[in-house]
């Protein structure tokens, strides 16, 4: 969990709790809602898109 104000690369809020993978941030509120979410749920393709990010500018 990290303490300082981040922006959340789902739904571009800044928050100060959640998850940083490959130096980019996921609030605690996202994480949670992706965890739940199922694979035949809409919002799921939402978050696998969002999540290509991290590796986008991992490989930039």
């Amino acid at each position: 969990m990290e303490n300082a104000i981040q922006q959340c690369i789902v739904c571009d809020r800044q928050q100060a709790v959640g998850i940083a993978i490959c130096d980019q941030f996921i609030c605690y509120s996202c994480e949670q809602e992706m965890v739940k979410t199922d694979v035949r749920d809409e919002k799921y393709l939402f978050f696998i898109k969002q999540m290509r990010q991290i590796w986008l500018k991992k490989n930039a």
